[in-house]
C-alpha cells in the first residue's frame, strides 16, 4: 500500500539565532504535513490558526479538515498543536513518553497553583483537559509509517518515518528545526537535552533521504539523490 506526504504549511521560528536575531520578530509556527496511507489521513503538527490551516489544507489537497482521520503531534509544545481543536473528529496521537512527561509538567504546575495567577491556573486546567483527548501513538500507523522516537527536543518528542519504495522520509519536528540548522549540524537552542538532540540529528542524517524540518521546508539530503 502506497504512502505519500504533502507539506501543508511551511513553519518558521519566532527568532532564528543563526540569522543574528536576539529577540522574537515573528509568530512561530511549526511545519504541518499530511501523510496519506491507505484510508488514513494523518495530519502532523496542526500549527497555524484554524481558519488559516483550513484554507491552506484545501489549497494543498482539495479537501477539508473533516477528511483528516488522525492527528500526530511531534511534541506537545503549544505551537505544534495550536489548531488541534478544529480537528475534533480525528484521533489525536502523541508519543507515549511525551504524553506522560507533559502531564507531569502540568500537574507540577497545578501543584504550585498558589504561585499562579488565575489566568495561568485556568490555562493549566485547559491543557490538562486537552491531554485527556490524546492517546499514546502506536508503533506504526501503517506498515510504511512508523513512529520514530527523537530524544532531545522535548522529553518524549517523536517524528514519523515514511518508507515508500524509492526513498526514506523523516518528518523530524524540532529534531531538525530548520534546513540551515541541519546543514550546520546544529540543533535548536530550546531543546530539553542538547546532547541527546545532537545524537538524534545525526541519526536522522544517516537514515533519511528527505527531511521535513520542524520549522522549515523539505530538505533533500546531499548525496542521497
Amino acid at each position: 500500500m502506497a504512502v505519500d506526504f504533502c507539506v501543508i504549511s511551511i513553519g518558521t521560528l519566532s527568532r532564528n539565532r543563526l540569522w543574528g536575531e536576539a529577540a522574537p520578530l515573528r509568530t512561530a509556527h511549526a511545519t504541518t504535513t499530511l501523510v496519506t496511507a491507505g484510508t488514513r489521513q494523518v495530519l502532523v503538527d496542526p500549527s497555524l490558526p484554524a481558519p488559516a490551516l483550513a484554507a491552506r489544507f484545501n489549497e494543498r489537497t482539495g479537501r477539508t479538515l473533516a477528511d483528516v482521520t488522525d492527528v500526530f503531534c511531534t511534541t506537545l509544545r503549544p505551537v505544534h498543536r495550536r489548531s488541534i481543536a478544529a480537528l475534533a473528529d480525528a484521533a489525536w496521537w502523541v508519543h507515549g513518553e511525551e504524553l506522560a512527561a507533559y502531564r507531569r509538567h502540568l500537574e507540577e504546575l497545578k501543584g504550585s497553583a498558589e504561585r499562579l495567577d488565575p489566568a495561568d491556573a485556568e490555562a493549566v486546567d485547559d491543557d490538562l483537559r486537552l491531554l485527556d483527548r490524546f492517546r499514546a501513538a502506536p508503533e506504526q500507523f501503517d506498515e510504511q509509517v512508523t513512529v520514530y522516537p527523537m530524544a532531545g527536543p522535548s522529553p518524549g518528542s517523536a517524528g514519523l518515518l515514511l518508507t515508500p519504495p524509492t526513498m526514506t522520509v523523516v518528518i523530524a519536528g524540532d529534531a531538525a528545526v530548520t534546513a540551515e540548522h541541519v546543514r550546520r549540524g546544529q540543533v535548536w537552542e530550546g531543546c530539553a537535552d542538547t546532547e541527546a538532540a545532537l545524537r538524534t540529528l545525526r541519526d536522522c542524517l544517516e537514515l533519511a533521504d528527505v527531511l521535513v524540518c520542524g520549522h522549515d521546508n523539505v530538505l533533500v539530503l546531499p548525496g542521497k539523490w
